[in-house]
């Protein structure tokens, strides 16, 4: 994947340099020639004739992302209901700032004259219109479109605990679901790990060609904002909520849960760092194994704090970079649905920057500059990644704490213990 950035890169800018050259030496209809064979939007009344190949490959592989959108929320969303705690999100703290640093004009992208009219604005809306359309009167009409997969969400809550609440009557139907998430699992591993390498390379080189280089700064700029706000989450949320719960000296347990961070980042998947943060967990802050092997992998499952996170800045910037006027009304449904699909997530590299897409259309967010956006966000996200499972894995060490500490059963004295 890093090296088809790398190289999407490189064909980009001299594919740029290419069509400034030939334009401005009179020979634009060379620059044409390449741009219908590789380039071209075939969809639009001058892609006729074009070809398109980067194009192609490109909405292929994001119609393949967008074709497993409603299965994915289905079962992921209803199963881990099944097996909900009580998560806490960071979603509305992240959304705060990346609205903020969205205020300040570094999102910003100056887009093209043709471009310009695919530009919305979310003013006149309503947001209660949202919580109508939640609930949708016919179940089937939720599932025939990825416009309504917010009513996906309702249905796929309201399944997971009517699950729970009927226990062991629902086994078939639960095996059913896990088989059919296991197959769009699956799907979405061979189209991200096999498929994904070349169309991410496709869309990059076609960005720079087309568009410029206008979305480097504000991707940059997301990248960095991601990076800062996990850390800052990770450095501040989770001492104060130990010490606010338990009214332990929280300096321990950082000492002791970087580790845990430092491997996630490495390996940039909690389901990986799950037998570390359990030694750790048992070994060195004083919780039980019986406790542990609950909270932790409920955890992992569930508790994506740090993908949650992500998710709003990925959205803040996508909008902003698109020209959509996003609000704060705005935010509030979208840190809904990225509370939702962050419980879905499995927890394997880059699945939580692919559920950015259900949140995405969730918010009616499918013009052409919004897919731009998005692809620079799943081709960029390998640093941000590393910071975002930190949040994640660090945050389930955080809650088995507590829960142990609520129980009764935290071992104060291995808690406290530093090695020198």
């Amino acid at each position: 994947m890093i090296f088809a950035v790398v190289a999407g890169f490189i064909v980009g800018f001299l594919s740029l340099f290419l069509r400034e050259f030939l334009n401005g030496h009179g020979n634009g209809n060379v620059w044409n020639i390449i741009n219908a064979i590789f380039f071209q939007d075939i969809t639009t009344t001058d892609g006729f004739e074009g070809l398109g190949l980067f194009y192609i490959i490109g909405q292929l592989f994001m119609r393949g992302l967008q074709m497993a959108i409603v299965p994915l929320v289905l079962t992921s969303l209803s199963l881990a209901m099944c097996s909900l705690a009580d998560p806490e999100r960071l979603g509305k703290i992240a959304g705060a700032m990346a609205y903020f640093v969205k205020c300040m004009g570094w999102f910003n992208v100056n887009l093209p004259a043709q471009e310009a009219t695919e530009t919305v604005t979310m003013e006149g809306y309503n947001p209660l219109v949202t919580v109508i359309n939640a609930v949708p009167s016919n179940i089937f009409t939720a599932f025939s479109s990825n416009n309504s997969i917010l009513a996906v969400v309702v249905v796929a809550l309201i399944l997971g605990l009517s699950m729970t609440a009927l226990g062991e009557k629902t086994e078939p139907l639960k095996k059913v679901l896990q088989n059919l998430n296991d197959v769009v699992q699956l799907f979405l591993n061979f189209l991200i790990d096999k498929i994904g390498p070349l169309a991410i390379f496709c869309m990059i080189s076609r960005t720079l060609s087309v568009y410029g280089v206008e979305y480097i700064k504000p991707t940059l700029v997301w990248i960095l904002t991601t990076i800062v706000v996990s850390l800052v989450l990770v450095a501040t949320i989770y001492p104060v909520g130990i010490f606010l719960t338990t009214r332990l000296n929280p300096v321990p347990f950082m000492k002791k849960a970087a580790k845990i961070g430092l491997f996630a980042a490495a390996t940039n998947s909690s389901a990986a760092t799950l037998p570390l943060n359990t030694k750790t967990c048992t070994e060195e802050l004083g919780c039980t194994p019986e406790i542990s092997s609950f909270v932790l992998p409920t955890g992992m499952t569930i508790n994506m704090n740090g993908t949650t996170a992500m998710h709003m800045v990925a959205i803040i910037f996508i909008a902003t970079a698109a020209g959509i006027d996003i609000k704060p009304s705005t935010l509030v449904v979208a840190a809904f649905l990225s509370i939702c699909t962050a419980m879905g997530t499995p927890a394997i590299p880059v699945a939580g920057i692919t559920m950015v897409y259900v949140v995405m259309t969730g918010l009616g967010m499918s013009s052409e500059l919004c897919m731009i956006g998005y692809s620079l966000v799943l081709a960029m996200n390998y640093l941000p990644g590393m910071a975002v499972i930190t949040l994640n894995v660090i945050g389930d060490a955080a809650t088995n704490v507590i829960v142990n500490f609520k129980e009764g059963v935290l071992d104060k004295e291995k808690y406290n213990k530093v090695e020198k």
